[in-house]
């Protein structure tokens, strides 16, 4: 036995993971209202019909809860009109992409992704000890999809798309779309992140889940944390070909997803109280285009945004305005170097973020 402490060993490539940076909360400050535009969350509460279903989950918390979450996976595939064995449930939609590269890379094969999109994707690769590789978005903040076509090499094992994209804004068209997923190898995964997809108003932007019944090699992830106001509760869910589903299966943490997150989604897509969170949905797409509007008539370069927040492409300035919002009561999602990310919230907020906006500009 050594005659000196030593610590403990750890995987060397750990080193090289970023850290993921979560939006800031929102901090009470005396005689001003704050309010909390970092994290894309919902600002309505949840349905009264959800909260009862999961009162009444919670109180099983002392059993587990459905390892397959069954009844909640029988649900969204009535909704989606999918077979329920190609779906798997997960502690949010990124907890299935890590899933996705833990089951299909190894040391040196490759992801490739569009920059900036999600800061979850980077930690992700390396966390698969997979090299990224980060294709840049186009002058106007879209996804290059000729380039990220042209970045696929034979250890290419992921290819993730972020539509609408996480934090710039816009969503992919029906025709580049198809175009690359038609010219994409057949035995490299594509992934196509639609966590904002409800949001979506431009009728040129494809569903992912239909797109799902003609490309075999295509997963598409959704998650109930946006449009369906669940993010306290974690639930993501992902469509693929059934051969991948069983490998998502297999790498499964065992009863991730809560019961009581379980309760929430079953409850949240019935007919009437989905209708009513479509139309929450609805309410803040209207919001989104008048704070782009507004945001624009005052000079702003802002890009097209299809999912519940604007893009500020500030460069070198976004530290120094984020902390100006800040000042003005207004926590924003700075990403130092290239913009500032804000979330499309209650009404008052955003003309707040208008008000402010105009004086920063």
């Amino acid at each position: 036995m050594p005659s000196t402490p030593s610590a403990p060993r750890l995987r060397p490539h750990l080193e090289k993971v970023p850290a993921y940076v979560a939006g800031k909360p929102a901090l009470a400050r005396e005689g001003l209202r704050v309010w909390k535009l970092s994290s894309n969350e919902n600002p309505y509460p949840p349905l009264p019909s959800v909260v009862s279903a999961v009162a009444e989950a919670a109180a099983g918390l002392n059993r587990y809860p459905d390892p397959a979450a069954a009844e909640m996976l029988a649900a969204v595939a009535r909704r989606w009109d999918v077979p329920a064995e190609q779906l798997v449930a997960a502690t949010g939609s990124v907890r299935l992409l890590a899933q996705l590269a833990e089951t299909t890379c190894g040391p040196g094969d490759e992801v490739v992704y569009a920059w900036r999109s999600f800061e979850a994707y980077p930690v992700t690769a390396a966390l698969a000890e997979a090299t990224a590789v980060q294709v840049p978005l186009t002058a106007d903040a879209r996804h290059d999809l000729p380039a990220m076509l042209a970045a696929i090499t034979p250890r290419t094992r992921l290819v993730v798309l972020c539509s609408p994209n996480n934090p710039t804004g816009p969503a992919l068209r029906s025709g580049e779309l198809t175009d690359f997923l038609d010219r994409a190898p057949g035995d490299v995964l594509v992934v196509l992140d639609e966590a904002y997809r409800e949001f979506v108003d431009d009728p040129d932007v494809p569903d992912g889940v239909q797109l799902s019944r003609r490309y075999p090699n295509l997963v598409v992830l959704r998650t109930f944390s946006k449009a369906y106001g669940l993010a306290g509760l974690r639930v993501g869910v992902a469509l693929a070909e059934a051969r991948v589903a069983s490998a998502l299966r297999r790498s499964s943490t065992p009863f991730g997803v809560s019961g009581v997150a379980q309760a929430a989604v079953v409850a949240s897509l019935r007919p009437a109280a989905e209708a009513e969170l479509m139309e929450r949905v609805a309410a803040l797409a209207a919001e989104r285009r008048r704070v782009l509007g507004g945001l624009r008539a005052q000079g702003w370069d802002v890009p097209d945004a299809q999912g519940n927040f604007v893009w500020l492409p500030v460069g070198e300035r976004a530290l120094e305005l984020a902390d100006a919002f800040a000042v003005e009561g207004l926590v924003v999602r700075p990403f130092a170097g290239d913009g500032i990310r804000v979330t499309v919230a209650e009404t008052a907020a955003n003309d707040r973020l208008l008000e402010v906006a105009a004086g920063l500009r």
